[in-house]
């Protein structure tokens, strides 16, 4: 691949005009659900994994968890490299090496009737996917950041946001079957096909905005004047989004065996309410990122989540302790309300930690970030069932909630 036209920043830039920022949004969706499908999809195959690879649940969980230990390795090294290198090149090669390791897995690491991959390659193989894939938050980000101005980017990074749970949608609806009927080869060689195609977008349509842009972005004073490495602030923002997303996480893995468990609810109910929360935070991640774009109150948006967060949690904790007495679909509505609450925030706090970074060093700040969230997705699978095998579903979401409200300190107070 010739690097010299994947670092063409400025040429290429002067040939489109603002409404090209449109298409740029529509690369970073593309990415990071293409990459969603894998990350969340993966595991949706567990019980096909377990059977196919001969594996115990313990070799499963090292499994599946490889993947999101290599995006928390790499988003910060991922993040500097966009800052130096530019958006586009990192998203490309990110992308595209992505999709060349999970075509090599459909290829040599499939299981079959004559040969069962060794447990170690495996490992090894899904933490590369992870490591490669981790390129895509900070640098469509940073993308989304350059070309879209203040009073636009809430919205923008928002509805990226809303690809997260779109991709992973598609992976739960579509990687299942394809790993009963087809096998893992069919498995890896879609999703390598999902990563690759927005590869092929972001190579067409991601160009550097335009000199004018980025001269605006500077006159706004969105170019930073050190690194956010060295910014207390900015740190404190990252950990925020980070700690946030644990009972965010803590929904997402294992309110399905709550609803099962506790809630008597079969598996027609269960993914209602799985699927209710997803569509429930899309609209509300767009919705936010409007509504503080046009009040410009992302800061008091962001401190008030952590609340209403905490709040939901605490309702979900109370009812599951006045015991099964409580009526199912009041079960149920808590637990989605509960998870959209702890959903709907995430636009608006990534774009007000990128703005506060400048769009020049975006791609660090978010990886600063993303790498608190992707340790704790490895972490909160691992010890929230000794939480819960110690105490009480009860105890396990009043923790949840307590987790969110130690993050509203965190997040900067608004500005008068």
């Amino acid at each position: 691949m010739d690097t010299q036209y994947l670092m063409k920043p400025r040429a290429a830039g002067k040939a489109f005009g603002a409404s090209h920022r449109w298409k740029v949004l529509g690369v970073g969706v593309a990415a990071n659900a293409g990459f969603s499908a894998v990350a969340a999809g993966i595991p949706t195959t567990a019980v096909w994994m377990r059977t196919g690879y001969h594996l115990d649940n313990a070799q499963l969980g090292l499994v599946l968890g490889a993947t999101g230990l290599g995006i928390a390795l790499s988003e910060l090294p991922w993040g500097v490299a966009t800052d130096k290198l530019g958006d586009r090149p990192v998203l490309v090669a990110g992308l595209a090496g992505t999709a060349l390791a999970l075509l090599t897995m459909a290829l040599w690491l499939a299981p079959s009737v004559a040969s069962i991959p060794p447990l170690w390659l495996l490992v090894l193989a899904m933490a590369c996917v992870g490591l490669l894939g981790g390129s895509v938050n900070g640098s469509s980000g940073r993308a989304i950041m350059s070309w879209f101005k203040e009073g636009e980017r809430g919205v923008a990074m928002s509805i990226r946001q809303t690809a997260v749970p779109l991709g992973g949608g598609i992976g739960a609806s579509l990687l299942p079957w394809l790993a009963s009927t087809h096998g893992f080869a069919a498995v890896f060689s879609a999703l390598a096909l999902m990563c690759a195609a927005p590869a092929v977008f972001a190579l067409r349509w991601l160009h550097e905005p335009p000199h004018g842009a980025a001269a605006s972005a500077a006159k706004h004073g969105d170019v930073p004047r050190r690194s956010p490495l060295s910014d207390v602030q900015i740190w404190r923002v990252a950990l925020g989004i980070g700690v946030l997303c644990v009972p965010q996480f803590a929904i997402l893995t294992f309110a399905t065996v709550f609803l099962h468990d506790f809630g008597r609810l079969g598996l027609a109910g269960i993914s209602t309410a799985m699927a209710s929360i997803q569509v429930g935070a899309m609209v509300m991640r767009v919705w936010s990122g409007r509504y503080t774009d046009r009040h410009g109150n992302r800061r008091a948006y962001m401190r008030g989540s952590t609340l209403v967060a905490a709040a939901s949690f605490g309702v979900l904790a109370a009812l599951v302790a006045s015991g099964h007495a409580v009526p199912v679909a009041a079960l149920v509505a808590t637990i989605v309300l509960a998870g959209i609450c702890v959903s709907a925030w995430h636009g608006v706090a990534y774009a007000e930690l990128a703005t506060l970074a400048g769009p020049a060093r975006a791609g660090t700040a978010l990886g600063m970030a993303n790498t608190i969230v992707y340790v704790g997705l490895f972490v909160v699978p691992f010890m929230l069932p000794h939480l819960l095998a110690a105490s009480s579903w009860a105890v396990v979401w009043l923790a949840a909630g307590l987790v969110a409200l130690v993050v509203h300190p965190l997040f900067p107070q608004p500005v008068r």
